[in-house]
């Protein structure tokens, strides 16, 4: 056996492969023998551990020195550690990027541990007899899970083996692995962007135009409400899911139908992504808006303040968001009248502008416009830059405004007088409504501080509105 280094402090050492961290670990011992922690989420995530969330438990037990496996890349990360024994490990990256192909050798005896990252090919010689190593595992194995494999003799990688290959105990299927440049790189985990086809979808594929490990998908592509939605897709294979899929039919919302399609969209939706999202690991974002709450204060909404909303749109957005936040890794991005594709408030008033109509328009809400291509811009910084998980509220920067002044301005940058604008309030507006009609908050401002702190610099809403309406 060994010798083992006994009384080590728990420490880290990055290696030359990104995500590749080699931890020395505490082992305790006498004549009696060792015990070590071998795993301790707390601790070693304090430490810098990833917080990976492992599923699976293998070991590897050799009987013979100079016993060898690799280069395999799987699609899961891994905790490997030596139980009895040691070891020479070998690691390649062969993950996308530009750290393609960089090598990394260290021995490993029990009182060190190797955090092996997703796509990054691993190899082990075993150095001395009995030894066992282990390794936790973040995926269950799958016959389905796409994997990557480089030749242990690859020229480029030039690993130096303590023991020479031709002497060491090799399978047939390893030493017919390909060279380096023949290897297929592993690409990143994929986003998969759900309600592809709505406004903010279209806003998103704008955005992430030209990443090609991005999947979309409309509701006729995957049903939240499926019973087999755990095995409607491979979700380890996911990093993201992106939630752009609402149902934004306010006042639709206060009748007996549309309550049932809104709670469905906006809450039993949600609710089963941060299921799927909480039990593979997988990054959640998704929209939230300005309606979970009453418009009762006097200053601007902040992240943490109660929700409180008025309307079955409100509550069923509300609902969502918290559904969402039991995900451990999610952003919730709360938004207000949002203008994007298709058919919304400012597209009626430049048509009604056009066709010389006078309208009548509410002027006690106040807010700001959000438009969907920032909110897309948004997420994408918040996927690039990984701040803290949590709620991010986004509008346009600039004044507060009323619905009557973005119609005015709206009239004004189209060409047309604003004063055939006339500002009402929301009770005589909707005084002749036969339909149900939602309660709307009158303050809608939201606070953007958060998202400033994050390094995301919003524009003005009047630019933005500028840019929206030019030919």
């Amino acid at each position: 056996m060994s010798d083992i280094e006994f009384g080590k402090q728990l420490n880290v050492t990055e290696t030359s492969i990104p995500g590749l961290v080699v931890f020395d670990l505490p082992v305790h011992g006498d004549s009696r023998g060792w015990f070590k922690e071998n795993w301790q989420r707390e601790k070693m995530a304090a430490v810098g551990l990833p917080d990976f969330g492992p599923v699976q438990n293998n070991v590897s037990f050799n009987d013979a020195v100079g016993t060898t496996r690799g280069i395999h890349a799987e699609p899961w990360d891994k905790w490997v550690s030596v139980a009895t024994g040691r070891i020479f490990g070998a690691w390649v990256d062969l993950r996308e990027g530009p750290s393609f192909g960089a090598v990394f050798t260290v021995e490993l005896d029990p009182s060190k541990a190797i955090f092996v990252p997703r796509g990054v090919g691993n190899s082990y010689q075993t150095l001395e007899p009995d030894t066992a190593y282990t390794y936790l595992v973040n995926d269950h194995w799958s016959s389905d899970a796409t994997y990557s494999f480089l030749n242990l003799a690859d020229e480029t990688a030039a690993i130096e083996w303590p023991i020479a290959l031709s002497e060491a105990e090799v399978s047939a299927k390893d030493l017919a692995h390909p060279r380096l440049s023949d290897v297929e790189p592993v690409a990143p985990r994929k986003i998969l962007v759900v309600g592809a086809g709505g406004q903010l979808g279209t806003a998103l594929r704008a955005e992430l135009d030209g990443l090609e490990h991005v999947d979309w998908a409309t509701r006729s592509d995957l049903d939240l409400a499926s019973d087999d939605l755990v095995a409607a897709r491979r979700w380890r294979d996911y990093d993201t899911i992106i939630n752009a899929a609402a149902y934004t039919a306010v006042d639709a919302a206060e009748s007996a139908a549309g309550r049932v399609d809104a709670w469905a969209a906006n809450a039993s939706g949600p609710a089963a992504l941060a299921r799927i999202a909480a039990a593979n690991g997988i990054t959640l974002v998704h929209v939230s808006s300005d309606y979970v709450f009453d418009g009762s204060s006097d200053r601007a909404y902040r992240e943490d303040d109660a929700l409180c909303p008025l309307g079955v749109y409100g509550q069923t957005k509300a609902a969502g968001d918290i559904a969402v936040a039991t995900a451990p890794r999610h952003y919730i991005v709360r938004t207000s009248w949002v203008i994007g594709e298709g058919n919304n408030f400012v597209r009626t008033m430049a048509s009604l502008a056009e066709r010389g109509i006078d309208p009548k328009v509410v002027d006690d809400q106040r807010g700001r416009l959000t438009f969907a291509s920032q909110i897309a811009r948004f997420i994408r910084h918040l996927l690039d830059t990984r701040p803290d998980y949590g709620v991010y509220n986004l509008t346009s920067e600039g004044d507060v405004v009323t619905w009557a002044d973005i119609a005015r301005r709206v009239f004004e940058l189209t060409g047309h007088d604003p004063v055939r604008v006339t500002g009402v309030s929301t009770e005589d507006y909707f005084a002749a409504a036969k339909a149900p009609v939602a309660p709307r908050p009158r303050n809608s401002v939201l606070d953007l501080t958060r998202a400033r702190e994050s390094g995301f610099t919003a524009e003005s809403g009047d630019s933005l509105l500028q840019e929206y309406l030019a030919p």
